[in-house]
This record gives structure tokens, C-alpha cells and sequence, in this order.
């Protein structure tokens, strides 16, 4: 039987989770992209609260926003507002995506802007 994209990220998304957890100290920065827009949050998984998220649907018209530029233009927004809250280290949860272009790009620019992981 075929597995289709969607189940095979998820997979991969439930292997990813098992030893990818976010604390306090280090909480963990999700990534999940979309055919239009990525979006960024750093979360707590022991509280369950999100303590920060940036997306580029907050940077700007909706179809310019598919390109790497802007993934990296928010992964700077996401590290300077983790700085705002105090984080300067996260743990990178890629989400069951590939680590390559937008998601790459981003995880580039939260390092730029100042984020450890």
C-alpha cells in the first residue's frame, strides 16, 4: 500500500517528537510550512504554552512569501523575539520536513539572529 505525503511527514513527525522535547530552559522551535506561508514557534512542551511565533503572513503581502528570503527574514523575527522573552537557546524541531531550502533558511536566520541550537 502507498503511503502519501501527508502520512509520510507525519511519520516522520511522530519519530522526530520521541526525542525531540522542549523544556524551560531549552524549549523547542517548530517549524511547519505551508504551499504559501512558513511559520516559526518556539514552545514548552512540559507547560504546553507557546512563548513565541512568527510567521510570514505577519511580514507581508501573501504571494511573495513563498520564497527563501522571507523564510530567513522570519527566522531572524523569531530569534529577536525569543531574545525579547529571554530564550537564547532552542531545540529545532523540523517538523517531519526535509532540512533543506525554506526550512533551512530558516533555521540560518534564527542562528544570524542570534539563537543557539
Amino acid at each position: 500500500m502507498a503511503i502519501g505525503k501527508v502520512d509520510r511527514r507525519q511519520r516522520l513527525k511522530y519519530h522526530i517528537r520521541k526525542k525531540v522535547k522542549g523544556s524551560s530552559e531549552r524549549p523547542r522551535l517548530s517549524v511547519f510550512r505551508s504551499n504559501t506561508s512558513i511559520y516559526a514557534q518556539i514552545i514548552d512542551d512540559i507547560s504546553g504554552v507557546t512563548l513565541a511565533s512568527a510567521s510570514s503572513v505577519d511580514l507581508g503581502g501573501r504571494k511573495e512569501n513563498s520564497n527563501i528570503e522571507v523564510a530567513t527574514q522570519v527566522g531572524k523575527k523569531i530569534a529577536e523575539k525569543a531574545q525579547e522573552a529571554g530564550i537564547q537557546a532552542v531545540v529545532f524541531d523540523r517538523n517531519g520536513y526535509l532540512y533543506h531550502g525554506k526550512v533551512k533558511a530558516l533555521a540560518e536566520g534564527a542562528r544570524e539572529g542570534g539563537l543557539k541550537f
